[in-house]
């Protein structure tokens, strides 16, 4: 089986027929990050994207090139729904800002980005505020720590966050572990999501999240696929909600395509997030683009636009050279991985 498997990924690998490296602005600064940088690649089947994060180190950013590869020479799963609704994302900044942020964005849902920094509470609590005002009272609104607070401060913050909001929909991943979470599950009164908990686990497959979470939040770029995310889901047994990992239109189209295959959808998708770049690889006719909360699912994997890639290549050499030599790296580590 690993044999046949290993053969399988260098198959892929040869399939690939080109590569292109794309440098995008962000428009506010999130996830620590100011450029968000990746690269696509094109096989017989369309594009896929491969863009672990910088700070990821090459083992981490296997699961990422298995995504990339099968978007690029496999058909995404059968969808069951056409259209796929979507949370609104507010990064940290001020209430005015996120208010606004809201406002013009047509969701009914919105995931806020909460615990920025140590001393952050007075200010998360003002934008939870003012998310509220702009959504009305029949609004979602979802918060994200992203394992930033310990059991303690996790539950003390959740009960100031949650009258807040009038009632959050969920807490992301408030701390690290998923003993953690167990605990402050049992201590509030609000669901808890879990994220990097299952994406970051050593098999995501045999993560036991049913205790210590509601809600298992997927996505196929670190879990290594759509097909590979489907099987996450099941062996969870949580409701799912999708989110994006800040790709361009070519790697946001893998996550539409496993919140469109997903049996259930009961919540609100992370999906609208090209709102947060300031371009994207492909041309508007093709671009994800959420309106009115939803984003419809593409019959077709957008294709890139040469003209999209020439303006978004870095302008630095060097950063080109850097992405290919991690590609060829990950490439390596990932044929050793499918022979064990």
């Amino acid at each position: 089986m690993s044999a046949v498997a290993a053969s399988a990924v260098a198959d892929q690998l040869a399939a690939v027929e080109a590569v292109s490296v794309y440098s995008i602005g962000m428009r506010t600064r999130f996830r620590g990050i100011t450029v968000r940088e990746g690269m696509v690649l094109r096989g017989p089947s369309g594009w896929g994207e491969f863009c672990p994060f910088d700070d990821y180190g090459d083992a981490v950013a296997v699961p990422w090139l298995a995504a990339a590869l099968e978007q690029a020479t496999h058909a995404p799963p059968a969808p069951v729904r056409d259209r796929i609704p979507v949370n609104c994302t507010v990064p940290a900044v001020g209430p005015d800002a996120a208010y606004e942020l809201v406002a013009r964005s047509g969701c009914r849902t919105a995931k806020v980005k909460v615990a920025d920094h140590r001393a952050s509470l007075a200010e998360d609590q003002a934008r939870v505020e003012a998310v509220r005002a702009a959504l009305g009272a029949d609004g979602a609104v979802r918060v994200d720590a992203n394992a930033a607070w310990d059991v303690d401060t996790a539950v003390r913050y959740i009960r100031v966050l949650d009258r807040a909001a009038g009632g959050l929909e969920y807490v992301e991943q408030p701390c690290p572990t998923l003993p953690e979470l167990a605990r402050v599950r049992r201590a509030v009164d609000v669901r808890i999501a879990a994220d990097e908990s299952i994406r970051r686990a050593e098999d995501p497959l045999r993560v036991a999240v049913a205790g210590a979470a509601d809600v298992a939040v997927l996505k196929c770029a670190p879990l290594g696929g759509p097909r590979r995310a489907l099987s996450v889901a099941e062996a969870c047994g949580l409701p799912c909600v999708v989110s994006s990992a800040l790709e361009t239109s070519v790697g946001l189209a893998a996550e539409v395509a496993l919140a469109a295959a997903l049996p259930e959808l009961p919540f609100a998708c992370g999906l609208g997030t090209l709102s947060l770049l300031e371009g994207d690889v492909v041309g508007p006719e093709q671009a994800l683009v959420a309106a009115e909360g939803v984003v419809r699912v593409p019959t077709a994997t957008p294709r890139p636009d040469p003209a999209m890639l020439a303006a978004y290549a870095p302008a630095d050499p060097v950063a080109v050279a850097r992405w290919l030599a991690r590609y060829r790296r990950v490439s390596v580590l990932l044929t050793r991985r499918e022979r064990r």
